[in-house]
């Protein structure tokens, strides 16, 4: 068996060059903390580079979905006026494969106000879906849960019209959360189609 010459003490690096090393290595992750991690995942911004970089918006959409997403779980999440309107149309009989169904729900939303969206999926369950809003773009946060779990992300942002495909992780309910931070009223249209036996308005 061939083993490996071991290295002289000489030509180890010496204790103050690992000091030294590590030094830089704590500098730089500081670095990087305090001008892209900071502002991308929490919105603080102490050194303005984040800002100049987009990042402290992206931090503070996070932040402000999470918020309101911790609030819809406890039963807090409350809306600037009446419950949002909602319509939902489905698909005529036999006009999709068994199994499959397409829907389009409308809902209107007033400046501030949320409202959620969940489809009632099987485990690896597939559906097609496209949002658009109205007006400008719109903070969401795509999402499941099911008892014993109260949340699993699919992901989250802002943005005027969303497309894509979900595919459910679990037997349960998944689908969408969205507050109007526009000012203005603003209509959501869902377009849904795949394997799910419901829709339903939970906020």
């Amino acid at each position: 068996m061939y083993n490996a010459n071991k290295p002289d003490a000489s030509e180890l690096p010496s204790t103050a060059k690992l000091v030294k090393s590590t030094g830089i290595a704590a500098v730089i992750a500081t670095a990087l903390l305090v001008t892209v991690v900071l502002p991308a995942e929490y919105g603080v911004d102490p050194t303005r580079v984040g800002s100049l970089l987009g990042l402290t918006e992206m931090g503070r959409i996070k932040m402000q979905l999470a918020a309101e997403a911790e609030a819809e779980e406890a039963g807090l999440a409350t809306s600037a006026s009446a419950p949002a309107a909602v319509t939902t149309t489905p698909a005529e009989p036999d006009s999709t494969p068994t199994g499959q169904r397409t829907d389009e729900t409308v809902i209107t939303l007033a400046p501030d106000q949320g409202a959620e969206i969940k489809l009632v999926m099987e485990e690896g369950a597939r559906v097609r879906f496209t949002w658009t809003s109205s007006g400008g773009a719109i903070n969401y946060d795509t999402h499941a849960d099911r008892p014993g779990t109260p949340y699993h992300g699919y992901g989250k942002g802002s943005e005027q019209r969303v497309e894509g495909e979900l595919v459910a992780a679990f037997t349960g309910s998944h689908g969408w959360f969205w507050r109007n931070r526009t000012g203005e009223s603003v209509t959501i249209t869902l377009r849904t189609e795949g394997a799910y036996s419901e829709v339903k308005r939970v906020v």
